[in-house]
């Protein structure tokens, strides 16, 4: 939604993307060369913007600036964004990816003369701020306006003084690096019977697994004779396996430093020579905290028919 000519309150996502390092490029490959780097993220920026449906409201040297209709479109284009310039070819210095950061924040906004102004607007350029590269951070009013599938991929890391707020902000950091986002709303458990639950699918780097009647057990560690391989300082020979039993999935885990699950909606679990029954879909870590992007942590999803 674009602003207004007229002064009108409006509730919208907004959302502060910029270049990261952007003096150190000025320095490093000279004025012109930095310069359309530069022009090439934002082109970016504004790509995905109007792809997802929202708004640049003004570009500021390295930074942009656009609003959405809703926080999905927002996260939407957030992750475009970061996706398409990590990958981009012409975007790399001394063989390292250009990085970016971005932040968003949900709320009502006063629109008027092509602009926007009011807290919200703040509000986003402060969780901007609190990115690191290649971070997307947002606010607990923005997660509670997301559909399940974004909402799993956010996870509460931090809190931040807000000008203007007595209390801290909860800072979200949204998990862009999951594979098909959208695929996440099973996790929440809104779409899952989870007593009566037929298949577990498993994805990690780019495997996926299946657990079902057929392989009803599967083994996880890094010695190679288990089903799934994970290496790792903290990956037991045998760290865990999975069985399927009665229409139940249950995490055995047998290592020295245990296993870690996170359920969609954000329960957390921590098994060691212990079982847990898996229920829904998330996340399993061998040794340490999930984190989508790591690679000792596993997606899961239980399917019926």
């Amino acid at each position: 939604m674009a602003p207004q000519s007229m002064g009108e309150d409006v509730e919208l996502a907004v959302l502060f993307a910029d270049v990261v390092g952007s003096t150190r490029l000025y320095e490093r490959m000279g004025d012109q060369r930095a310069r359309d780097m530069v022009a090439l993220c934002i082109d970016v920026m504004r790509g995905a913007t109007e792809h997802c449906g929202g708004t640049v409201i003004k570009t500021m040297g390295d930074e942009v600036m656009a609003t959405f209709p809703s926080a999905d479109a927002a996260l939407n284009a957030a992750a475009q964004m970061q996706k398409q310039i990590a990958a981009h070819t012409q975007l790399r210095v001394d063989g390292q990816p250009v990085s970016i950061r971005i932040g968003c924040h949900y709320g009502p906004v006063v629109a008027e003369s092509q602009d926007i102004f009011g807290s919200t607007v703040h509000t986003a350029n402060r969780m901007t701020s609190q990115a690191k590269a290649g971070q997307i951070i947002t606010t607990e009013a923005t997660v509670g306006q997301l559909t399940a599938p974004w909402r799993s991929a956010c996870r509460l890391i931090d809190n931040a003084p807000i000008k203007g707020q007595r209390n801290e902000v909860p800072l979200y950091e949204v998990l862009w690096q999951v594979d098909d986002v959208t695929s996440m709303v099973r996790m929440v458990g809104h779409d899952v019977d989870r007593s009566h639950c037929t298949r577990l699918r498993l994805w990690w780097l780019d495997r996926e697994l299946l657990i079902d009647e057929q392989r009803p057990i599967l083994t996880i560690g890094r010695a190679d004779e288990n089903d799934l391989v994970v290496k790792g300082n903290l990956v037991s020979r045998l760290h865990a396996r999975i069985e399927y039993a009665r229409h139940k999935f249950t995490l055995i885990d047998h290592s020295t430093n245990g296993t870690f699950v996170r359920e969609g909606g954000g329960e957390e679990a921590f098994v060691r020579r212990d079982s847990l029954q898996l229920k829904g879909g998330g996340l399993i870590s061998l040794g340490r905290m999930p984190e989508a992007e790591s690679a000792q942590t596993i997606r899961y999803v239980c399917e019926r028919d």
